[in-house]
């Protein structure tokens, strides 16, 4: 009798996951649009709780969401999928700005939503995929520390840590035991690129989405129909929770095998930066100033980085020190120049190694902070970690080309 109970037993389907998304949609990067689409196409496979809209260089708005909601309701409904109605009650407004040095300023609707949902009497995690800036993630977690060891996050960096270099700081150096993936390049193996070999290439629209729904229709409109959608493996991670364990990071997963990281890179200057200094790639580069004293800080900018054709704001921080921070996201030599209420100028090196060998300014990070794998072999070009994405590539396209033109 014990042998047959063993025998037919059947093993228990795993939980959905719990998934919140922070989305910089709207903002500079239209590639949002494509993640966004996707998502919802596959909503049925998640118990979506959020999506709210965070800032990047750029911005970000919720009315994006709401319309790509709107084209979804036309031709989904049924089979498991949320309405639309249900799906515009979990869209929330985020900060509209970035951080100060602080990493913080006020909580919004955003953040609030995200205490909200962590705070759930619910056994599961809350997995919390950021596709922008971690402006409201850091509110959060200040407002409501208890609600760390209710998070999952999976960060798309890269870009997105040079936008949001305070907010990063400030979680980073205050919530260390974290659950975090940051993703910095890795997701550069989900962007098209002409010279990998692939089944889907320029036409996956034209082929396999077209006329499909009012949905996957919008997709032409954002970067031309090319498949982008950098923010995407953070979907792909979790959409095969059942054969691909989300909690274990180190694993293959659709979206990426991530290793353990000790300390996350970090270097502090009190002078001109020179070609002698040389700094990892998405290090944290924290400049600091003397300059005239000036009335209590009111936390807004007075000064100004400028870098490779964009600008950064400097913050007071009272006795006439002054600091602003920098992420590079590609290795390379960059001059900068400083201006308002402070002034310099310098240069500093990029090297191609995240997170760099250990320096007395990083930060120590716990055993659940994570990042791409350093191993040669899964580089794609500069790419560190982009292999581990880029092999499941294909897969994960074929499952949206069959779900689209299974719509109707």
């Amino acid at each position: 009798m014990t042998f047959c109970l063993s025998a037919c037993r059947q093993e228990a389907e795993p939980a959905r996951p719990r998934v919140l998304v922070s989305t910089d949609i709207g903002g500079p990067d239209e590639d949002d649009f494509q993640s966004m689409g996707h998502l919802l196409m596959f909503n049925d496979l998640f118990d979506l709780e959020g999506l709210v809209s965070s800032p990047s260089f750029g911005g970000g708005s919720v009315r994006p969401i709401l319309h790509l909601i709107d084209l979804y309701a036309e031709d989904f409904s049924g089979g498991g999928y949320r309405s639309s109605d249900s799906l515009k009650a979990l869209v929330h407004q985020g900060v509209d700005r970035l951080a100060p040095a602080a990493g913080y300023r006020v909580s919004t609707d955003g953040s609030d939503w995200i205490v909200r949902c962590a705070r759930k009497p619910d056994p599961r995690p809350l997995y919390v995929l950021v596709w922008g800036g971690l402006e409201d993630l850091a509110q959060a977690l200040h407002d409501a520390p208890d609600i760390a060891g209710k998070l999952r996050v999976y960060w798309i960096g890269g870009p997105n840590k040079k936008f949001s270099p305070d907010a990063y700081s400030y979680i980073v150096s205050h919530f260390p035991d974290l659950h975090f993936i940051e993703n910095n390049a890795s997701y550069r193996g989900f962007i098209h690129n002409d010279r990998r070999e692939s089944a889907f290439g320029r036409d996956f629209y034209e082929k396999h989405m077209k006329g499909t729904s009012a949905l996957a229709d919008d997709f032409v409109a954002h970067c031309g129909g090319i498949v982008r959608m950098g923010d995407t493996p953070s979907v792909l991670y979790m959409q095969n929770y059942r054969e691909m364990d989300p909690e274990n990071p180190g694993a293959e997963h659709w979206g990426g095998r991530f290793e353990r990281m000790t300390h996350s890179s970090r270097r502090v200057f009190d002078r001109p930066l020179t070609v002698r200094d040389t700094v990892p790639v998405f290090s944290i580069v924290e400049m600091h100033l003397r300059g005239p004293v000036r009335p209590q800080d009111t936390g807004e900018a007075c000064f100004t980085l400028h870098c490779l054709g964009q600008d950064w704001d400097g913050y007071y921080l009272g006795d006439g020190r002054y600091q602003v921070r920098y992420a590079p996201k590609a290795a390379g030599v960059v001059p900068y120049t400083i201006d308002g209420a402070v002034e310099q100028s310098g240069t500093f090196v990029v090297d191609n190694h995240w997170p760099g060998n250990p320096h007395p300014d990083d930060w120590t990070v716990g055993e659940n902070w994570w990042t791409d794998v350093q191993d040669p072999d899964e580089f794609e070009d500069v790419h560190q970690g982009a292999q581990t994405v880029a092999r499941w590539r294909d897969a994960a396209l074929r499952v949206w080309a069959d779900r689209c033109q299974n719509v109707k």
